[in-house]
C-alpha cells in the first residue's frame, strides 16, 4: 500500500538524521546536543511518518558544563550521530564537542539496555561501516574526509589498519564537505556529505563513490536545491524499503524552529552513481504495516502519570532529586542567575509552521525571588512567568536579545495560580514569538512579538520549556498543571 504525506516529514528539529531499516520497520536518529535524557530514536514504517522510539542514554556525561553547575553545553553536546545494525546489535556513535570524546553505544533491542563505551580518539561527524568481510571503518572529517580502519569491538584505531584521507575538498566554500554518511551498497562504497556552493550560501549535497574503500573516490554534488526558500536540502541518511525503492532522509533549515527532515527518492543510474529526484513538497511510500496508527511527536500533557512521555527533555541534565510528577509536575527553585542557566527546565520541540502552548502555574509554594512558568527557549529566548517579590506576585516576562536578559513587562497579581501561552510562528520574514497571561479573564499579551533566531550560541531549534528557578531565598517549588500543545499551522 502506498503512503502519501509532505515534505518536511516531523515538522519538529530533528536535525542530522541517520536512517536504518530493520525488517520491516525504519529507525532515525538525530542529534540532540545538551538535551537529556538524549540522542532520540524515532520510528517509522512508511518513511514518512514517524513517532518516537527511546532515547540512547538518559545522562552522557556527568561535568559542570552538562550540569550547568557554573557552566552549559549550549553550542555543545553530542551531535550527528550515525545507526547501524551488524549481527544482531544496534550501534550508535557520535562525538561530543564539550568532552571530545567519540561515544559507541550498543543494544541488543532498539528499546535497550544501551551499553556505552568510547573509540579512542575523536572523529568529527563520523560514519562506520561494517564491511563483508569482517573489518570496520570510520569516516569523519572536514573538508579533508579520512577513513581510519576500527578494531573489530570499535574500541579504537585498528594498529597496521587503513588510515588515509580519501576526499579532499578542491574549490575552497564556506562550509566544506562534512556529514559523513558511508555505505556498501552492491560491492561499491559510497560517502555521501553536506558541503555549499563556493559563489553562495546554498546547503548542497553531494555523493563520493569508490570500488576499495582506500581507493580512488569520484562524485560531486548530487542535489542542490533551495526547497521552500530554505538554505538546502543536505546531510542525511539514505535507505532502502523492502521492495528495493531507495530514498534519502535529508534535513533543509527552516530558520529558528530549527533543521527539519525530508523524504527525497532516488535511485542507481546505469554507471551506480546516485540519482536523486527533485524534492518536492508531496511525497509517497509504500508501508511495510497497513492501518498502523502513529503517536504524535509532540503531545499535550496532564502528567498525571507516572514516567514523562518520550516527547519531553530537559535542558542539559536534570537533578532528579528536585523533580517529580504528583499530581501535576513539581520543579524545586534552584538557584540559577538566569533563565538559561535554570536547572530542570523541562522542554518539548516548537512545531513548524506555527504552534501554541499554555499551561497552569502554581507558585504557592514558590520563594521569595522565585520564578517558574513557560518559555520559548533559544538564545533569544524569552520567559514568561509567575514571580514571587518581597512586596508580593507579579507575572513578568524576560527576554533575551543579543545581550544581558531584561525585564520586557509585568504585571501585578494576586492569585498563586497563572494560565500562560506562548505561540510561536516560523516562516521567511517570521520567526517569532508572543507571550500571553490570563489576567482578571481575559488573555493579555505582554512584550509585544519576541523575534527568535537559529543561532549557533545554542544550535538547536526552538523549544517550549517548563521552569522553576530562584534568584533569591533557596527552597520551594512551583506545580504544572494541564499543558495544552496546539498546532494552528497550514502546511
Amino acid at each position: 500500500m502506498t503512503v502519501k504525506g509532505t515534505n518536511p516529514l516531523t515538522r519538529l528539529d530533528y536535525p542530522d538524521p541517520d536512517v536504518i531499516r530493520v525488517g520491516d520497520t525504519y529507525y532515525m536518529c538525530s542529534t540532540t546536543m545538551y538535551f537529556m535524557p538524549g540522542c532520540v530514536i524515532l520510528r517509522s514504517y512508511d518513511l514518512i511518518n514517524w513517532e518516537f522510539c527511546t532515547h540512547v542514554y538518559d545522562k552522557l556525561e556527568d561535568t559542570p558544563r552538562e550540569n550547568l553547575d557554573g557552566a552549559h553545553a549550549y553550542g555543545n553536546g553530542m551531535w550527528a550521530p550515525t545507526i547501524r545494525y551488524h549481527d544482531g546489535v544496534f550501534h550508535v556513535v557520535f562525538v561530543a564537542n564539550d568532552t571530545h570524546k567519540t561515544y559507541h553505544f550498543t543494544a541488543n533491542d532498539i528499546m535497550g539496555p544501551w551499553k556505552k563505551s568510547y573509540i579512542e580518539g575523536f572523529f568529527h561527524d563520523s560514519s562506520v561501516l561494517f564491511d563483508d568481510d569482517g573489518r570496520v571503518y570510520i569516516m569523519y572529517g572536514n573538508r579533508e574526509i579520512r577513513v581510519t580502519e576500527l578494531e573489530s569491538d570499535l574500541s579504537k584505531p585498528k594498529a597496521g589498519g587503513i588510515d588515509k584521507v580519501v576526499i579532499r575538498e578542491v574549490t575552497k566554500t564556506p562550509l566544506g564537505y562534512e556529514g559523513c554518511h558511508l555505505y556498501k551498497i552492491n560491492g561499491k562504497y559510497y560517502a555521501f556529505f553536506i558541503h555549499s556552493l563556493p559563489d553562495r550560501w546554498l546547503r548542497v549535497e553531494a555523493c563520493f563513490m569508490a570500488d576499495s574503500i582506500d581507493g580512488e573516490w569520484r562524485g560531486g554534488d548530487v542535489i542542490v536545491n533551495p526547497f521552500e526558500g530554505t538554505s538546502g536540502v543536505a546531510q542525511g541518511g539514505i535507505v532502502d524499503t523492502p521492495s528495493g525503492k531507495w530514498y534519502g532522509v535529508i534535513f533543509a533549515d527552516r530558520g529558528a524552529v530549527g533543521r527539519i527532515p525530508n523524504l527525497v527518492p532516488m535511485h542507481f543510474g546505469d554507471d551506480l552513481y546516485p540519482v536523486f529526484d527533485e524534492v518536492t513538497k508531496e511525497v509517497e511510500c509504500e508501508t511495510t504495516r497497513e492501518g498502523y496508527v502513529y503517536a504524535p511527536l509532540y503531545r499535550s500533557d496532564d502528567f498525571s502519570g507516572n514516567t514523562l512521555d518520550g516527547a519531553w527533555e530537559f535542558n542539559h541534565n536534570p537533578v532528579n532529586d528536585c523533580w517529580r510528577l504528583s499530581d501535576g509536575l513539581i520543579i524545586d527553585a534552584l538557584p540559577a542567575p538566569a533563565f538559561d542557566m535554570a536547572k530542570n527546565t523541562l522542554t518539548q520541540r516548537a512545531l513548524w509552521p506555527a504552534c501554541e502552548a499554555e499551561v497552569t502555574v502554581d507558585a504557592s509554594s514558590l520563594p521569595v525571588g522565585g520564578f517558574a512558568g513557560l518559555a520559548a527557549l533559544q538564545y533569544r529566548y524569552g520567559a514568561l512567568g509567575i514571580e514571587r517579590l518581597e512586596s508580593g506576585l507579579r507575572i513578568a516576562l524576560k527576554l533575551r536579545d543579543d545581550g544581558e536578559e531584561y525585564l520586557a513587562e509585568s504585571v501585578s497579581v494576586s492569585d498563586e495560580k497563572a494560565k500562560l501561552k506562548v505561540k510561536y510562528e516560523f516562516g521567511h520574514g517570521k520567526d517569532f514569538a508572543e507571550f500571553y497571561a490570563l489576567v482578571n479573564g481575559e488573555w493579555k499579551q505582554l512584550g509585544g512579538r519576541h523575534k527568535m533566531t537559529f543561532d549557533l550560541k545554542h544550535f538547536t531549534g526552538c523549544r517550549f520549556g517548563l521552569f522553576c528557578y530562584t534568584t533569591g531565598s533557596e527552597g520551594g517549588s512551583a506545580k504544572f498543571n494541564d499543558f495544552v500543545y496546539n498546532d494552528y499551522g497550514n502546511r
